[in-house]
Parts: structure tokens; C-alpha cells; sequence
């Protein structure tokens, strides 16, 4: 019979009591970060049938971990129970506790490391799930007084670099948001659908940034998206834009979630108020928002050019997974 479902904070919070008495009186950091569903708090028990199980990260110094790491990975291998409430601790490399250097462990996930100092380029080169997997999780003890300031300076972006990523959101909406129409008056609805789809992942991701949220990667989009106080009307629009038949339809519950995001925007008070109404796109008859309205207001005299993050412009996981890859790209700019 299978365990009953533990979420994976939890399971590693059990872990690490097993974990911690098999220590030697030098100084660590406990933690469960990192990739995983179960980082964000998405975890169910389907979650339980690959590559789950107690797990956590143990960081040491770098004197301490040249000096006791192979101790310490020895002592736990040997001494750590097989189970914790039910799920075995040998499924999982290194027994599922990753014995590491902060630092480096860091400039793995992210490209850098941020205790020493996080630059623009560190922000826009940095993709918001990596960004997301390292202030969420949980701490379980900081010895080494370094982690909770490290997520504390990763928590959000800083107000000149989020007002740049909401701009960038809002350039990408003005950028299709047209070809709905276009796309259907032509016959191609399937097309136009397509555009309706790719218009509602940049809303949504659009909302999660205005609430300083980092959107998640595609599984995990819609459940973060409706954890959101207040997005039920506008998940009801979008729901109904990406289920309509024609684009007229598509069009017309659209224009209900355009008109709440722009209002959204007002509330934030970042720019003057801008006009929340849909209007046409030129002569045309298709109702647009005009995102590029908001991106300039937004993003002001500023010279950099409205491209984003680099999870703003490129979406391959072979590319956002692998944080040095991400780096030479996202840098780029």
C-alpha cells in the first residue's frame, strides 16, 4: 500500500529532524529549495511516482565542507532511517540530502551569486522559475546566516527593473494582440485561436508580475495564476476567449479580460492613469487594448529596448533549465 500523501515540505521538514542528530557540531544551513513542485507548494500525490521522496539541501562553508563533507555524506548515509513517513530515503541520489557550498550551489541555480550583489543584468538574465524555486521552499535553520538574506534580496525585482518587465508584458500584448481579428477575418480561426491562447499566458503572467509574483513555467501557470486574489472574473474571461468557437466571440471576452488587467495597471498607480478602454486597432475593425500605451508609460525615457528577461523572449526548457545557458543569452541584451 502506498504512504499516505505528505506534501514535500513537509516530508522534508520530518527529514531533517532524522537528519540533524547525525551532524557534527559545525556550523549549516537547512533548506528545501530548488526545483520541484513541491517548492512552490503544487505538490499532490501524483507528484509521489518519479523522483520523489525526503529530501533537503545541507550547506556548509567552503573551509567546513573540504574539511567534513565526506564525513558528514558517510554519517548519513550509514545512519539515516529508510523511511520517513512512509517514503523511502534511498529512491533519491545522496540519499536525497545534497551536501553542498552555498555559493556554488547558487551560481548552479542561477548563474550567480547574489550575496555578492544582484545587478540589472543578474535580474534580467535570471528566469523568474529559477527565481521563484530559491525564495520559496523552506528554510528549515540558517547556522550559517546567509540564506535568509540571499532570499530576501531575490524576493522581488527592484522597482526600476519591474516597472522595465511589466513594460516588456505589455509590449508583448500590443505586439498580437490584433491578429485575433485579422487571423478570423481571413477564415483562419484555428490561428486565431492560437493568438487568443499566447495573449492569455502573457495576461496571466502579465497579472502574476503586477501582484510580485514570479510566473512559474507552463505546468505550473494557471495554478499560480489562480491563486490570485481578485482574478476570477478574468479567469472566467480567459477560460471563455480560448473556448470560443469564432474569433468574434474570442474577441469579445478579450476585451472583458483586457479591460480588467488595464485597470489592474491603474491601480498600481506606477503610471498616470491611463484610458482602461478598448479601442480599434487603426481603421480596422478588431478591438485592441493598445499595450504599447502601457509599455511606454511604463518604461518612460528609458533606452533599453522593451525585450525583458530572457523568459520574456525565449521559452525552450533546454535553454531556461540550464542557468549558464540562460545567462549567455539573457546577457545579451
Amino acid at each position: 500500500m502506498s504512504p499516505a500523501f505528505v506534501s514535500g515540505v513537509e516530508l522534508s521538514r520530518r527529514f531533517y529532524q532524522s537528519v540533524r542528530p547525525l551532524l557534527p557540531h559545525v556550523p549549516h544551513t537547512a533548506a528545501l529549495i530548488g526545483p520541484g513542485s513541491e517548492i512552490l507548494g503544487f505538490d499532490t500525490e501524483r507528484s509521489t511516482d518519479h523522483d520523489w521522496g525526503p529530501r533537503l539541501q545541507l550547506f556548509l562553508s567552503a573551509e567546513d565542507l573540504a574539511a567534513h563533507g565526506d564525513a558528514i555524506r558517510a554519517r548519513l548515509d550509514a545512519g539515516l532511517p529508510d523511511t520517513v513517513a512512509g517514503h523511502a530515503t534511498t529512491v533519491l541520489p545522496e540519499r536525497g540530502v545534497v551536501v553542498a557550498e552555498l555559493g556554488a550551489w547558487l551560481t548552479g541555480r542561477l548563474g550567480f551569486d547574489p550575496r555578492d550583489g544582484v545587478t540589472t543584468r543578474d535580474w534580467l538574465a535570471t528566469p523568474a522559475q529559477a527565481l521563484a524555486e530559491v525564495t520559496a521552499g523552506v528554510v528549515h535553520h540558517d547556522g550559517l546566516d546567509r540564506l535568509h538574506r540571499v532570499r530576501e534580496s531575490l524576493a522581488w525585482y527592484p522597482d526600476e527593473v519591474w516597472r522595465y518587465v511589466l513594460a516588456c508584458q505589455w509590449q508583448r500584448i500590443g505586439q498580437e494582440e490584433h491578429f485575433v481579428g485579422r487571423c478570423g477575418e481571413v477564415g483562419d480561426e484555428l490561428g486565431s485561436a492560437v493568438v487568443a491562447a499566447r495573449l492569455a499566458r502573457d495576461l496571466m503572467r502579465l497579472v502574476l508580475l503586477m501582484n510580485r509574483r514570479y510566473p512559474p513555467y507552463s505546468k505550473w501557470l494557471g495554478t499560480a495564476f489562480a491563486r490570485l486574489p481578485g482574478v476570477d472574473g478574468l479567469r472566467t474571461a480567459l477560460t471563455a476567449a480560448l473556448t470560443a468557437a469564432n474569433w468574434h466571440a474570442r474577441e469579445h471576452h478579450l476585451v472583458v479580460a483586457y479591460e480588467t488587467v488595464a485597470r489592474m495597471h491603474n491601480d498600481l498607480g506606477l503610471t498616470d492613469p491611463l484610458d482602461a478602454r478598448v479601442r480599434f486597432f487603426f481603421d480596422r475593425p478588431f478591438r485592441v487594448i493598445g499595450g504599447g500605451r502601457f509599455a511606454r508609460a511604463l518604461a518612460g525615457d528609458a533606452d533599453r529596448p522593451l525585450i525583458g528577461t530572457v523568459d520574456q523572449f525565449a521559452d525552450n526548457t533546454d535553454l531556461l533549465s540550464h542557468a549558464d545557458r540562460a545567462r549567455v543569452v539573457g546577457t545579451v541584451i
